[in-house]
């Protein structure tokens, strides 16, 4: 069974710099089945509960090692934010008119 190392994205109510912990997670060995009562999906996949946290990438490998889990690392992406401010909606030399 192989676990994926990666640091989750941040959900739309966050908004600071702060970086995230670290994951490690089962990757599913059988796929998920919808229950035939009530319709809900389920799995007897037990692994597939396990969370793991770790504040750096480093430890969560060192831990995947330590207890022979075949693991894969995906490394996360940069997001690349424009800062802008309030008052340059009011620039006289704006590039793009007011529409209204």
């Amino acid at each position: 069974m192989t676990a994926r190392i990666y640091r989750p994205t941040r959900n739309a109510m966050q908004s600071g710099q702060a970086k995230d912990k670290w994951l490690l997670e089962y990757e599913p060995e059988t796929p998920r089945q919808i229950e035939p009562l009530m319709g809900w999906t389920s799995s007897t996949d037990m692994k597939a509960q396990i969370k793991l946290r770790f504040d750096a990438k480093e430890d969560a490998i060192a831990y995947a090692q330590r207890n022979g889990i075949a693991y894969r690392v995906e490394e996360p992406k940069e997001a690349i934010r424009k800062v802008v401010s309030y008052s340059d909606n009011f620039k006289t030399n704006r590039a793009v008119p007011w529409s209204h």
